[in-house]
């Protein structure tokens, strides 16, 4: 068991449990973590969650911190973090196929995961965000699993980096940092530029966003990701989807691991905590 991070053994009296396992990705095994605080009988919810890294760097130990907070998230639901094959194995849509997948393998191996199989929410940071958004569309395509909801932290939408936030940042050495990284990292992953286009590569282009589980989106001040992220939200809400959309304040996010720690500010969990319960109550978050 890891040990427990100062934070969580203030906001917490119950052991939080993690434990390292594998689920099955679409061509083959994955890395997998499971935190759960331990109580007894089945959760009613469980969050699938995929890691940033840009789809090409990144990995569970990176989001560790915020997924030991996002496990005491509303009442307390179990959270699988689960790796997905990056972009210098294999590009788009190695990873969106490994995202459904975990999904599919997590209503399978309910009773593993000691989960009662009501409610299924996915989450991610930055890249996995993306994928988060990504395996929703492909569920709800496909017709399964069911998603319950889904929780977008700073997401990687728009590889076409086509939104003001991304074109008009404030002139600084941290601020263009960010924005070739971004560049760089769809430049990995999509390399054949029909797929930039393709609405599991770019979740922003769809044209179906019907019939969509509710999102709680978070963006950030001064990210480059921000327009994007809150240009979803907007096309969900539009489409009758119930989604709440909020602006952090502005982060470092020219530091390592920033949209992690940026993550874990009260704020965001406060956000987090409160989708969830009120999923958890049949109630859905109102759009704003």
């Amino acid at each position: 068991m890891i040990a427990l991070h100062p934070a969580i053994e203030r906001l917490r009296d119950d052991t939080l449990v993690v434990r390292e396992l594998e689920v099955d990705g679409f061509e083959g095994p994955l890395a997998a973590r499971l935190y759960k605080a331990e109580r007894e009988g089945k959760r009613e919810a469980l969050v699938v969650f995929f890691h940033g890294g840009g789809f090409v760097d990144g990995d569970l130990d990176h989001s560790d911190n915020f997924l030991r907070h996002l496990a005491e998230a509303g009442n307390a639901p179990i959270v699988l973090a689960s790796t997905y094959t990056l972009a210098p194995v294999k590009p788009f849509p190695a990873a969106v196929e490994d995202a459904h997948a975990v999904l599919m393998w997590a209503r399978k191996n309910k009773t593993k995961l000691g989960w009662n199989g009501k409610r299924l929410l996915v989450a991610g940071i930055e890249a996995g965000a993306n994928l988060a958004a990504v395996s929703s569309l492909m569920a709800r395509d496909r017709g399964a699993p069911q998603v319950a909801g889904q929780i977008l932290v700073m997401p990687m939408l728009d590889p076409g980096l086509s939104t003001c936030s991304m074109r008009e940042m404030p002139a600084g050495v941290g601020a263009a940092k960010v924005v070739n990284e971004c560049a760089a990292a769809y430049r990995g992953y999509l390399p054949h530029p029909a797929d930039r286009s393709h609405p599991y590569a770019s979740p922003l282009q769809s044209s179906r966003m019907k019939n969509l589980p509710p999102a709680l989106i978070l963006s950030a001040e001064d990210d480059p990701l921000r327009d994007e992220a809150e240009a979803y939200g907007k096309k969900l809400i539009d489409a009758g989807v119930p989604a709440t959309v909020r602006r952090m304040s502005a982060a470092r996010l020219q530091e390592p691991n920033a949209r992690n720690e940026c993550a874990c500010q009260a704020h965001a969990l406060s956000e987090i905590a409160n989708f969830i319960a009120g999923l958890d109550q049949d109630k859905l978050p109102a759009g704003c």
